[in-house]
């Protein structure tokens, strides 16, 4: 496997890549500034997008060729124990539209309320999924909570008493797994759910699949590797300094560099040449 090469740095709490495969770029939410930025890959560089406000977490690609974003409303910096030198912008936590022309609209207005949206992706038939944990610190009862808002209709609960979720994705059989405290968990359609693998090895973000069905996992110094029957295949390590991966995505002209985002360091990491290649996000049609 390939080294992580470091593609910028010092930006921010990064979180949400998004590969642009027309403009080959990606977009990375910084949940501290409250702002969407656009780094080319090729140069190296960085510039702004859009400001949100509050925390944008999750990020995935609309149709009109903007984003959808989970925003978190904000978070207390303090109590979670991260330095942040940006000051508070607190603001609706929700689902926002994001325009590569700066615009900012947030579609669930009338809908939750929601505690922290976090990560969010979409099925195939165009369902948009999002997790809702808590404002961190966590409490002790369970109150995190999927949603699921279906074409044509309002986001709806889809499940409810998880502690911490996190990442979120749906699987080939049409399962949604998520990211629960530290481990990956099936949300099956007949409300049941089981551990695809209790405890990562280094904990759970935000997460992506390949091809094979492989899940790239980013937590600690890490992007964890497990394969679909819920065993650890490797380890890809950041760089040497400051680390806490929260989320990955794969890019390139053939989807076979996976992209990171550190939000220790502010880094946006990359690994060439992987062995399988990602499987291609669908932009949504914005609700």
């Amino acid at each position: 496997m390939s080294q992580a090469v470091t593609v910028v740095s010092g930006v921010g709490l990064l979180e949400g890549p998004v590969w642009r495969p027309g403009a080959g770029d990606l977009t990375v939410t910084v949940v501290g500034a409250g702002k969407i930025m656009r780094v080319d890959v090729a140069a190296g560089t960085v510039e702004e997008v859009a400001d949100t406000a509050g925390g944008p977490n999750g990020a995935y690609p609309a149709a009109d060729g903007g984003l959808l974003v989970t925003q978190n409303g904000g978070l207390d910096w303090d109590a979670i124990g991260i330095p942040n030198p940006n000051p508070s912008r607190p603001t609706t936590p929700g689902v926002q539209h994001v325009g590569m022309s700066g615009d900012v609209r947030l579609l669930t207005g009338a809908d939750g309320p929601f505690r922290a949206p976090n990560d969010l992706c979409v099925s195939a038939d165009g369902t948009i999924w999002f997790t809702d944990p808590p404002q961190f610190p966590p409490p002790t009862a369970p109150v995190g909570r999927v949603w699921r808002w279906r074409p044509g209709g309002r986001p709806e609960v889809y499940a409810g008493g998880l502690k911490y979720c996190n990442g979120i994705a749906v699987d080939t059989s049409g399962d949604v797994l998520v990211v629960e405290q530290a481990g990956l968990m099936r949300l099956r359609p007949d409300g049941t759910r089981d551990w695809l693998i209790e405890t990562l090895p280094s904990g759970g973000d935000g997460f992506k699949f390949d091809t094979e069905g492989n899940i790239y996992v980013c937590g600690g110094r890490h992007v964890t590797v497990v394969s679909p029957d819920g065993r650890v295949l490797e380890q890809l390590e950041a760089p040497a300094g400051d680390a806490m991966m929260t989320n990955c995505c794969f890019g390139g002209e053939d989807l076979r560099t996976l992209f990171a985002t550190d939000g220790g360091s502010g880094r946006v990491l990359a690994w060439a040449s992987m062995p399988v290649p990602g499987v291609p996000l669908q932009p949504v049609a914005v609700p």
